[in-house]
């Protein structure tokens, strides 16, 4: 008889059989949704699934840490998933955790070790996570998570009592952390920013290459779950300027700086990048990478690595790697890709936009299965719709959703591609499959800004106006100095409009006009004024408003507002009407 020790996890629904008695096929697909959510976790914290069977799930790890981090992963994702549900269609996992001896059994495990596992999850509240105090004993003082005492329990077919622990693991707070103003609190992951690398070729035109090698990095950091990385918006704030490491840390509210420097001459590389703890100034690491161009996707995996293992060898070494995206081979559609990309984060004219497009779909004709290539024109051409600059939105749409669906299903676990599909659900009017893809998207990148934004705003739509707030707190919290910070405010301030909160709505359209005068954001402060009465402060924006117009106003609206509930639509009307404004149907 085969026997080892391993960490144990088993997870169940609280009250599953409520759930499929009111709603059969609801609950099902909810599980099957969830089920896969955990399957992907578990693995990518070097777990393995061993037994499933209904609505349980139990799993073997050889990391007790590990084990702990995929148990509150889980919740998390599983409590960011419920929001989209009505309370009583929620579903809740009970997990409980064991470190003790099995037996071997084939692919199967059995013995004390897994019972003691199950009966801790039967003791786990819903959405909670009950460890055993064997277990304790090992993570003790290697998570920030509290653990709770809860004394020794008698568990059921267990001849001994055992000391059982709750992990409070307290879904972040992104509101408490600073996101709104005031002082960033540093969050309990390891915290990053990479600042733009600088471009030192001595030629102007390789500029959006040492942009594109950042943006390059910042994605590969970003997708280690238990590393807070600030988004590539607001990182690029600090180009061009000298900066203080320690003032950066301060204004990010983050722990580590990463520098670097690039010099591209032909087809050789060099590349410099050092690790910085902002408190102090100190120098963690360095590296200079003299390579060919065609080792380009090497150097940025072996700089994001020595970077993760300079600050917390322990989740380069437990957390297993992602599947890799699959880089191009043509280094020619490479460089198209991110030119059209340096021309697409410009945000700015339709010159830009237009010239964005065209690059995407040169590389795209240079490589065919090129899933970001896919990715970036998707998301261009949404841009250059929502900015007011196309010419024909409904051909612009059209391709949109073709090119996004070809992201999805050249790269599936690309957060970037799901957002794409995101923004593709908008112009085809269908809220709440965008709120399924921004939730993918977060899935499988934590850190990914946008995708919080475009979960936020998708919850709008689809009229869950309450729990569109949280997301759009955290994309701020993500990117605190975002050249989008006008739409995240903008979005913020629709929602408390919808709540009813007008004086809050109100605040945010004010705050985020004062970023960027946009169309939209002016909109949202013209309703707010329209329900609160206020029709001499209306009347003299209103000018404003029909000066900056878009062209083809009618599908343009269509684009800003694709509610499921046209009473929300409605609402939104009615406001603006209140105020006088003539432009609405």
């Amino acid at each position: 008889m085969e026997r080892k020790l391993a960490v144990i996890l088993a997870a169940d629904v609280a009250g599953y059989s409520r759930l499929v008695a009111a709603d059969e096929e609801g609950a099902l697909a909810t599980l099957n949704t969830y089920s896969a959510a955990i399957r992907d976790l578990v693995a990518e914290h070097g777990g393995r699934i061993f037994g499933s069977a209904g609505d349980s799930v139990v799993a073997e790890f050889h990391s007790a840490v590990q084990a702990v981090r995929a148990a509150v992963a889980i919740q998390r994702v599983l409590y960011r998933r419920n929001a989209d549900l009505p309370p009583d269609h929620r579903m809740e996992f009970r997990i409980g955790l064991n470190l003790g001896d099995v037996v071997v059994e084939g692919d199967n495990l059995l013995g004390d070790g897994v019972n003691v596992a199950a009966r801790l999850q039967e003791v786990a509240l819903p959405g909670g996570i009950c460890i055993s105090g064997a277990l304790h004993d090992q993570i003790e003082g290697k998570l920030d998570f509290p653990l709770v005492h809860l004394g020794d329990r008698n568990l059921k077919n267990i001849p001994r009592p055992v000391p059982v622990y709750r992990v409070d693991w307290r879904r972040e707070d992104p509101v408490e952390a600073g996101a709104l103003g005031g002082p960033l609190v540093l969050p309990e992951k390891p915290s990053i920013v990479v600042l733009p690398f600088v471009n030192m070729s001595g030629d102007p035109e390789q500029e959006y290459f040492a942009d594109g090698l950042t943006e390059d990095i910042i994605t590969a950091l970003s997708l280690y779950r238990w590393f807070f990385v600030i988004a590539r918006n607001s990182s690029f704030a600090y180009k061009g300027r000298a900066v203080d490491v320690k003032q950066v840390g301060r204004d990010l509210g983050v722990r580590y700086i990463v520098e670097g420097s690039v010099r591209r001459a032909g087809t050789r590389l060099r590349v410099t990048g050092q690790l910085i703890e902002a408190e102090t100034g100190v120098h963690l690491w360095a590296q200079r990478y003299d390579r060919e161009l065609a080792d380009i996707f090497a150097i940025q995996d072996e700089l994001t690595q020595n970077v993760v293992g300079a600050i917390e060898p322990e989740i380069l070494l437990g957390e297993s790697r992602r599947a890799l995206l699959n880089p191009t081979h043509n280094l020619d559609a490479y460089e198209c890709h991110m030119r059209g990309t340096w021309l697409h984060n410009a945000q700015d004219t339709a010159e830009h936009f237009n010239e964005a497009i065209m690059w995407h779909r040169r590389a795209i004709a240079l490589d065919p299965d090129f899933g970001r290539a896919h990715m970036m024109l998707a998301r261009t051409l949404y841009a250059r719709c929502f900015h007011g600059f196309s010419d024909d939105v409904d051909r612009d749409s059209a391709e949109l959703y073709a090119a996004a669906e070809r992201a999805v299903a050249l790269e599936e676990r690309d957060p970037y591609s799901h957002y794409a599909m995101c923004l593709a659900h908008f112009v085809a009017h269908r809220a709440p499959a965008a709120v399924e893809e921004a939730q993918r998207a977060i899935d499988l990148n934590p850190n990914l800004a946008l995708a919080h934004m475009g979960l936020g705003w998708a919850r709008i739509f689809a009229g869950h106006f309450a729990e569109a707030l949280d997301p759009l707190h955290m994309a701020l919290r993500l990117s605190p100095h975002d050249p989008m910070t006008y739409l995240f405010l903008n979005h913020i301030a629709l929602a408390h409009y919808h709540l009813g909160n007008y004086e809050e709505a109100l605040h945010y359209s004010e705050r985020g006009v004062s970023f960027r005068r946009a169309y939209f954001n002016r909109v949202v402060l013209l309703a707010s004024l329209g329900q609160l009465g206020r029709d001499e402060e209306a009347r003299e924006l209103i000018p404003e408003i029909m000066a900056n117009v878009p062209a083809d106003i009618a599908h343009y609206w269509k684009i800003l507002t694709p509610y499921v509930d046209p009473n929300h639509y409605a609402h939104l009307i009615d406001g603006l009407r209140k105020a006088g404004f003539p432009l609405v149907a």
